[in-house]
């Protein structure tokens, strides 16, 4: 009787086993279909399209302390209104503004940028932007080489 149970249990097993469980048989027609009527929707919708002057600027040789602002120009050059959600910084010498309000296909806008250091050398800063662009973020680089302390 243990050989009859064991043997069952060896054959349950190996059947089991042997199933195909791939990806592909675990998606349902109806999560294609609301894929493709998201996709649908997006194009219907139309998408912001983020477009800068420049991603990067160098603001050379700056004094230890001393504070400086850029702003980097964009236009919205998608088909719906572009939506800054958040704009950081890696630290918390680096201070982005943004506009709150949505900006329109076609409109400009500007991300102004303070930077202020006292750390010394070559530094360089990225602003992380959120928007409703079809990828999400967006980054800028500011940089600038901090000369020592005047003692």
């Amino acid at each position: 009787m243990k050989k009859v149970i064991v043997l069952s249990c060896i054959a349950l097993l190996s059947l089991t086993a042997c199933k195909k469980n791939d990806a592909s048989s675990r998606i349902s027609e109806e999560s294609v279909a609301n894929l493709e009527q998201s996709a649908a929707e997006k194009v219907a919708n139309g998408t912001p399209v983020m477009q800068f002057n420049e991603l990067v600027h160098d603001f050379g040789n700056i004094g230890n302390n001393e504070a400086v602002e850029t702003e980097f120009e964009f236009t919205n050059t998608g088909n719906a209104d572009l939506l800054i959600i958040d704009a950081r910084a890696t630290c918390g010498c680096t201070v982005p503004e943004y506009q709150k309000t949505p900006i329109k296909p076609g409109e400009t806008s500007k991300l102004k940028v303070r930077f202020q250091t006292s750390a010394v050398g070559q530094q360089q800063k990225t602003v992380t932007i959120t928007t409703n662009t079809e990828t999400g973020e967006e980054h800028l680089t500011i940089k600038a080489n901090v000369a020592p302390a005047a003692n």
